[in-house]
């Protein structure tokens, strides 16, 4: 049984292992060239306009729901409205680039297609939800600073000299440069740029999710391994079930790749597709210890409405999701255990050995000591 054990937890590495290195690497390019400047421009301002703004802003950026917590805060004190705050808080730990295509190798185009679409209709009447409050005295927001540094902004327009800014790359008149240092400064800057994503992707982001991932992966390899297939059936579909996964995931750490084997996971073990998503959606948006923050910052009553607001909406998601696989007569293909064979074995095997090598950070320091 052990001997057992061991294998499908490997199966299901190996059925993530190569969709995990395209997500991260897509998270590395969003985060090495989309800056924080751009950021507080787009989730600027109030009403509607925001935040839709701030939950596509968020859908696809690489943040569980404590690493979310100060990206948001900061956003806050620079000029976002509480709304936009709140759309942003739910849309980017809920989903990622790296969690969809896990979710599409793990269980198919249906849930990786509804998935991102739940969780933006989530942030967005979350946030809605969130301007029916009353405004509250809050501290004066200080207006976003345009600083001297890579690319932080368009609006630097007079630029003296290319030789102190990393973004040279830009058509900028420089009188005391030739075509030939514009040209070297700019391969370097690309240069820059390249071993910024593959220090975020394989160093930063995979450190701060490896752990959690294992956990996943494990968890789901138990599940493959000791739960008779539709054994959890007996639990139901409909909104009994969907409650059981809201008290389960609510108080629940867990980010948004990590949950998507061990959905997996209560998929083959008889838990239904709506009930599933709502797991989905609120177990990476949630925890304990994100509660205490949102008060201090956004006060009580935001903070009930967002918890609130998250719950009900879930549940409205995957009540509809249900509706849909009946309906439209649509199937949720689960591959746990069995994603890998869709690719070329070799390809499986050397993605899961190069992620092994970069979620050791001793080895990857030893072996890449460029990524950190």
């Amino acid at each position: 049984m052990a001997l057992e054990l061991l294998k499908n937890i490997w199966l299901v590495f190996l059925d993530i292992a190569f969709w995990l290195l395209i997500g991260l690497l897509a998270a590395g390019v969003i985060k090495s060239f989309i800056s924080e400047e751009s950021m507080r421009r787009w989730v600027g301002g109030r009403g509607i306009g925001s935040i839709l703004r701030a939950a596509l802003f968020g859908a696809p950026l690489p943040l569980c729901s404590c690493g979310v917590l100060p990206a948001a805060i900061g956003l806050h004190r620079a000029g976002a409205s509480r709304e936009a705050t709140v759309s942003f808080l739910i849309s980017t730990p809920e989903t990622s680039v790296d969690s969809v295509v896990v979710t599409y190798a793990l269980m198919g185009p249906v849930m990786a297609i509804f998935r991102p679409i739940a969780a933006l209709v989530n942030a967005v009447g979350t946030g809605l939800l969130t301007t029916l409050l009353a405004d509250e005295s809050i501290p004066e927001k200080t207006r976003p600073v345009i600083v001297e540094s890579c690319c932080s902004s368009r609006e630097k327009v007079k630029i003296d000299s290319v030789e102190s800014s990393c973004c040279a790359s830009n058509p900028v008149k420089a009188e005391a440069s030739c075509c030939t240092e514009k040209k070297e400064v700019a391969d370097k800057n690309q240069a820059n740029k390249l071993m910024q994503v593959l220090s975020y992707a394989g160093a930063e982001l995979l450190d701060d999710i490896s752990g959690w991932m294992a956990f996943g992966i494990v968890i789901a390899g138990i599940m493959l391994t000791f739960i008779p297939q539709d054994w959890l059936a007996q639990w139901g579909g409909g909104l009994p079930a969907m409650l059981v996964m809201l008290v389960v995931g609510i108080p629940m750490y867990i980010c948004a790749v990590a949950s998507t084997p061990v959905a997996a996971g209560l998929l083959v073990a008889g838990v239904s597709p709506g009930a599933v998503l709502v797991f989905l959606l609120v177990g990476p948006a949630t925890n304990i210890a994100s509660f205490a923050l949102l008060k201090r910052e956004l006060g009580l009553k935001v903070t009930l409405v967002y918890l609130f607001g998250l719950s009900g909406f879930s549940l409205m998601m995957g009540l509809l999701l249900e509706w849909l696989l009946q309906s439209q007569q649509l199937q949720i293909e689960v591959t746990l255990g069995e994603a890998h064979a869709m690719l070329p074995g070799i390809v499986s095997w050397v993605s899961a050995f190069i992620l092994i090598l970069l979620a050791i950070k001793p080895l990857r320091r030893a072996v890449i000591p460029q990524l950190g």
